[in-house]
């Protein structure tokens, strides 16, 4: 049995201002969870949520994850670019060339995202979010396929990537080198135990799967953990019903 991947996190000094800005974007509704978190569901009912936490994590560089939307045509492109503008977004630079046709962009918070040309072969099907594009080794990208059930669609020069048996999103590790981990990452994964499996079970799952407990273990709702490459994670003690 393995887990369920239950939402991705935003650590954010400003939770509710982050969700205004990503529900714009990617046209979800906001809704509330028990604790006063926000979270935007799955606009189908299925796959992923997207919730804000509280946090004052220093911007120290680039994050390790940052979210890959994709566009059906030049003038979706367009439009997803000036929506995030008009709700507070900004152009970065982090090294792009003028010929690439793939847009990056910083939440009001700063973490970085990119909206893709149409056309996109590896994204097709995927969905508004195409892609969490994460820097990491290829031993993370198994690892994770392993905890998550989701088969490798990409093993290829140390870059890997997975996707849900389902489809939908796809999480991708760009391969070496990895930059330096500084600092808590402000974006992270949460997972929920698959029916009838309680957190510490699946805990000792993950630990024989290559995972760490560090410190105490608690965060965030759930038990704290992190992967090979030392990013945070955490798995769930209960699943609220919103």
């Amino acid at each position: 049995m393995t887990s369920q991947l239950f939402a991705i996190c935003f650590r954010s000094p400003r939770p509710s201002e982050a969700a205004r800005f990503w529900s714009e974007v990617l046209g979800r509704q906001p809704a509330g969870e028990p604790g006063g978190d926000v979270v935007l569901p799955p606009p189908d009912g299925a796959g992923f949520r997207i919730r804000f936490l509280p946090g004052q994590e220093p911007k120290t560089g680039e994050n390790r994850a940052h979210f890959d939307l994709t566009s059906t045509s030049p003038e979706d492109q367009r439009a997803t670019v000036a929506r995030a503008l008009g709700h507070g977004g900004r152009h970065i630079d982090v090294g792009q060339t003028p010929d690439e046709g793939h847009v990056v962009l910083a939440d009001p918070d700063g973490n970085e995202f990119c909206v893709i040309e149409p056309g996109n072969e590896f994204l097709a099907g995927t969905g508004s979010i195409g892609a969490l594009a994460c820097d990491g080794t290829r031993e993370v990208g198994y690892f994770w396929s392993r905890a998550l059930g989701w088969p490798l669609v990409w093993d290829q020069d140390e870059e890997t990537a997975i996707q849900s048996p389902g489809g939908g999103t796809k999480i991708t590790w760009g391969g070496p080198p990895v930059a330096p981990k500084t600092g808590v990452n402000r974006l992270f994964l949460e997972l929920a135990p698959a029916d009838g499996i309680g957190p510490e079970a699946e805990c000792e799952r993950l630990v024989g799967l290559g995972a760490k407990r560090p410190g105490d273990g608690a965060g965030d709702g759930g038990v704290l953990m992190l992967d090979p490459d030392g990013n945070e994670f955490t798995v769930r003690a209960s699943q609220p019903h919103f």
